[in-house]
């Protein structure tokens, strides 16, 4: 067996990254029947603290990508991750005593938001530099893997440490946890494949070989082609229908199994692993499955299908999930169409790697904007529509959502660098002006 490449330890300490952001993001859910119940907050008002974070998350992205892109993926991410434990922790300090103590939640909940948002751009900058685009597909898929653990694991553990010794403890472990991985990943990471000591020479070889494009100097971000970018366009919108759909589950489901279908708060716990373990599963299936038909069928086919029909099965699994009247067969059913949903996630991020390249931090942050505005709809949506109307009508906004975001795919071209197509525009119109 030959020896584990560089590269695949570091995605692997990604991978860990990941899990840890969505420990800290999730935990809130998990925590929220006692912090609603300490502060007097109510769904509604539970859901303006959850919204805070997204809303800090959405406002953020773009910034968070040029700073993923100015200081690179190592201290990007290290930074990153030691100003979330500051901010869980911060969460665990706010006293209901407090004058403005709902405020103070959703100013804390707001400032992690911020500096979760580099999260993924810093990752999807470290993929564009590090990982070979036959590669792109799989790795995503390893990376945001990470969000079905994280938060998979996020309400047995978080549920039992609140039993024990309350919820403030279980903030307390989500950023002890942080500090633990942020220094280690300073230790361990590099910016560029060149930079780091352990990679070997045929490593290198193999990394640069299969990139798409190897940029010699650094080129200020063409933010006129970036916004102009159809591909992005319709990615970003088709990601605003994922972020919608994936942020009922990480944000209401486990009240919902709790609230909706009537089971205790422990057996809603475990039943709010199921989805995350789909999550997990079925994001590492997506990424190989997108390598694979690429391989065969050319890049925008490899892309764009699992993109395209995960959003459309996972709308049809939303409906028929939240119609059935048995709670065991309801969470198997949803958490199928949140499994299915999860295909796609690396199509997300190898689509803004391919056609962004040492931009790749700067543009996928601009589609992932679109994902935490959708998370950020629904964390303060989906209770309101659940009073008014019923969580069936909840869940059916959803999939409506869902068939849009497939439409959009249908668009969407990973084979066109952007500014590509605008530059080629430019010169048409210079060669019909000489005409």
């Amino acid at each position: 067996m030959g020896k584990v490449p560089m590269r695949a330890w570091l995605v692997f300490c990604i991978f860990v990254l990941s899990a840890i952001a969505f420990l800290d993001r999730t935990n809130i859910s998990i925590a929220g029947p006692q912090i609603s119940s300490e502060f007097g907050l109510g769904n509604v008002r539970l859901g303006w603290v959850i919204s805070a974070f997204l809303v800090g998350y959405a406002a953020s992205q773009v910034l968070a990508g040029w700073i993923a892109v100015r200081l690179g993926p190592r201290r990007a991410l290290a930074l990153a991750v030691l100003w979330w434990a500051a901010f869980t922790l911060g969460t665990a300090l706010v006293s209901p005593r407090w004058n403005e103590a709902l405020w103070l939640l959703i100013g804390v909940r707001f400032a992690l938001g911020v500096g979760e948002a580099i999260m993924y751009p810093a990752s999807n900058q470290f993929v564009a530099q590090w990982i070979p685009a036959r590669e792109r597909g799989r790795v995503n898929g390893v990376i945001f893997a990470g969000v079905g653990a994280g938060a998979g694991l996020t309400p047995p553990l978080l549920a039992a440490i609140i039993a024990g010794h309350g919820w403030r403890a279980a903030f307390w472990f989500s950023a002890a946890v942080g500090i633990v991985a942020g220094v280690a990943w300073y230790l361990i990471a590099r910016d560029t494949p060149e930079g780091h000591p352990l990679v070997s020479a045929e490593e290198l070889r193999e990394i640069r070989a299969g990139m798409v494009e190897v940029p010699a100097v650094r080129a200020s971000v063409p933010w006129s082609a970036i916004l102009r970018s159809r591909t992005l366009l319709l990615l970003t919108f088709a990601c605003f229908c994922f972020g919608y759909i994936a942020w009922i589950f990480l944000g209401w489901f486990y009240l919902y199994m709790a609230q909706a279908r009537g089971v205790d708060l422990k057996t809603s716990a475990i039943y709010t692993m199921i989805p995350f373990i789909a999550m997990t599963v079925f994001c590492l299936a997506g990424g190989v499955l997108g390598d694979w038909i690429a391989a065969r069928h050319g890049l925008r086919t490899g892309r764009c299908v699992p993109g395209f029909f995960s959003l459309l099965v996972a709308a049809g699994l939303l409906i028929l999930g939240s119609r059935v009247g048995s709670a065991p067969v309801a969470a198997v059913t949803l958490a199928a169409g949140a499994g299915v949903l999860y295909i796609s996630q690396s199509s997300y991020w190898s689509v803004t790697a391919d056609i962004a390249g040492q931009h790749a931090g700067v543009v996928s942050a601009v589609m992932n904007m679109g994902a935490q505005i959708g998370g950020a709809v629904t964390a303060s949506l989906t209770p309101w529509i659940a009073l008014r109307f019923g969580w069936t009508s909840s869940f059916l906004v959803a999939a409506l959502l869902g068939v849009a975001g497939a439409i959009a795919w249908i668009g969407v071209d990973p084979e066109t660098k952007i500014g590509t197509a605008l530059s080629a525009g430019r010169a048409e119109d210079r060669n019909a002006a000489r005409a």
